[in-house]
This record gives C-alpha cells, sequence and structure tokens, in this order.
C-alpha cells in the first residue's frame, strides 16, 4: 500500500482525525479547504472506508478511523525524532572500533589507549591492525576507523589531524661504544650496521638521503617490521638504529638504551591521526579521536 500513498497524506489524516474539522485541518496545515477534501477523498478510497462521516456540523470517526488515529500516533511521533540529534553519551557506546598504527604504537601507547577507553567506553570493543602505507588509498575498503602514522605534510585524501612531530636521532645500547660520546660523527654513524625497523611509517629513508648526499651510506645488517624484534637485536649487538626522538625516549623507558643527536640535519617527522571523511561529524568518532589524540600527546610527545 505504501508504495501507492503519498506519505504527506498520513499527516494529514493525523489532523483530520484530531480536528474532525476541514477548514480547523486545513489551517494547520496550511493549504485549502477544497485541497483537505480532495485529501480526505482519496483516504477514504485507499482505507476503503469512510473514516469521517458527517453528523450535523460534526465529523464523526469511524471505528476503523479510531484505530488509524492510535497507530499515527505512535508512527508520527516516531518519525518527528527520526532526525534529532540525540546527544552522545560514550558510555552507552556499543560496537567495535578499528585502529591502526605502527607495532610500535602498538606495543607501547595502545595499551594506555585502551586503558583510558575502557573506562569512558565499557561496552565499546577495540580491534588492532598494523597500518600499512597503501591504507591511506583505499582507507574507506579497509574497515579502520582511525589510524596513527607519520607523513612529512598532511595526509591528502583523508581528513586528519595533527599530533605532534620530533627529529630522528640514533638509538644503540648503553654499552655501545659511542654511548658515552656527546656528539658522533658522519664516520662514527656509519661505521657500525644498523637495523630498520620495515612496518609502519618511513621512519628513516631521510636518513639515508642525507647521507648520500654527503657521500657517505649505512649497512643495514638487519631488517625487521616489528619494533621489538628489532630492539630485542639492537640490546644484544653493537648494531646502530636511526629512529624518531620519541621512539628513542620511550624504549629507554624500557630498555638500557641511549639515544644520540644525528650529525646531520634531516626532515622533521610530522604525526597524524587519519579518518575517513565520512565520519568527520559523526558524534562517536569525533569523540574518540579527540580522546585517543589526547592520550597520544601526553604518552608519546610530552618530550617537546
Amino acid at each position: 500500500m505504501l508504495n501507492n500513498i503519498n506519505l504527506n497524506l498520513l499527516r494529514s489524516l493525523h489532523v483530520l482525525l484530531e480536528e474532525c474539522h476541514v477548514s480547523k485541518t486545513a489551517e494547520r496545515l496550511h493549504i485549502t479547504q477544497s485541497a483537505v477534501s480532495r485529501q480526505l477523498a482519496q483516504l477514504r478510497e485507499l482505507c476503503g472506508d469512510p473514516l469521517l462521516v458527517r453528523h450535523g456540523n460534526q465529523l464523526i470517526p469511524t471505528p476503523r478511523a479510531l484505530l488509524l488515529k492510535q497507530k499515527l500516533d505512535a508512527l508520527l511521533s516516531e518519525f518527528d525524532h527520526l532526525l534529532d540529534d540525540k546527544p552522545f553519551e560514550p558510555s552507552d557506546w556499543q560496537g567495535e572500533l578499528v585502529f591502526a598504527s605502527s607495532d610500535y604504537v602498538a606495543q607501547y601507547v595502545l595499551p594506555d589507549i585502551a586503558f583510558h577507553l575502557s573506562d569512558l567506553t565499557p561496552q565499546l570493543d577495540m580491534a588492532y591492525r598494523l597500518w600499512q602505507p597503501h591504507f591511506l588509498d583505499k582507507l574507506h575498503e579497509t574497515g579502520i576507523h582511525i589510524a596513527s602514522s607519520m607523513y612529512p605534510e598532511k595526509p591528502q585524501g583523508v581528513s586528519s589531524v595533527h599530533i605532534g612531530s620530533d627529529s630522528s636521532v640514533c638509538l644503540m645500547k648503553a654499552s655501545h661504544p659511542l654511548a658515552a660520546k656527546c656528539t658522533i660523527s658522519l664516520e662514527e654513524l656509519t661505521a657500525y650496521s644498523h637495523i630498520k625497523v620495515t612496518g609502519g611509517g618511513d621512519k628513516d629513508s631521510s636518513t639515508d638521503l642525507a647521507l648520500k648526499e654527503r657521500g657517505y651510506t649505512r649497512h643495514i645488517t638487519f631488517k625487521v617490521p616489528f619494533f621489538s624484534a628489532a630492539v630485542q637485536r639492537l640490546v644484544s649487538s653493537d648494531h646502530l638504529m636511526v629512529v624518531p626522538e620519541h621512539i628513542a625516549v620511550n624504549l629507554a623507558k624500557h630498555w638500557d638504551l641511549v639515544h644520540k643527536a644525528l650529525p646531520i640535519e634531516t626532515p622533521v617527522h610530522q604525526y597524524w591521526l587519519m579518518w575517513h571523511p565520512k565520519y568527520d561529524n559523526d558524534p562517536a568518532h569525533k569523540w574518540v579521536r579527540e580522546e585517543i589524540r589526547a592520550v597520544m600527546q601526553i604518552s608519546e610527545y610530552s618530550i617537546h
């Protein structure tokens, strides 16, 4: 039946059954009396019932009309609130939030994020995915709600907020031959083999470019996508790692490590939270990305 009915007729029928008067109905609906009469004729035909029967100067609703009014009271009340903006309550949020980042963030920062959110959103589940650079071009297909990574400039094609910046440093075990030095030279930086973490964002290729411009190269002896494996190898060897400063500082809280400034200038790393623009105005997403941003800035970028 809905395929054959103008839904505006339902509103007209509701007002007619409330007023039981054509002229008063026309006034409330801001249409002419003749238009109301035509609508009533349509409704009678659709319902197969007179709906309103004239008695003197009054229109009396039929039993079918009274039943319809009860249903319309409930139905139109729902319609009236269909587009209402219900205030977002974190404690009521149910579902799953998918977060993506490097494995470093997963190991050292994600627990803080999960702990923080669990108090505020006890019914929300979290899932993690390792961020891959090619996700940026198809974020809408990945199922990822929010991601963090580094890019030299504001990432294109997605929405984002800047969460911090720092520069690369040279990380080594505390007993390394270079650890006691105040500064290290280009020759010393390239005299030792290096470890490279390949997962997540690009953390150190700018160092290789700067070295190449000066006629130097690093020997990468161990490539691995995970920080946990890289650090375990680092503390058991004389290898070096070039990492962002905030990572070096935080890793040193868990391992016996020190870091030194690089003897060359490298571009500043910029860190972003990113999401698909479809979530820009979603109250839940707006709230959670601000909470995640705050946690990450406190735990990660407070060194600057």
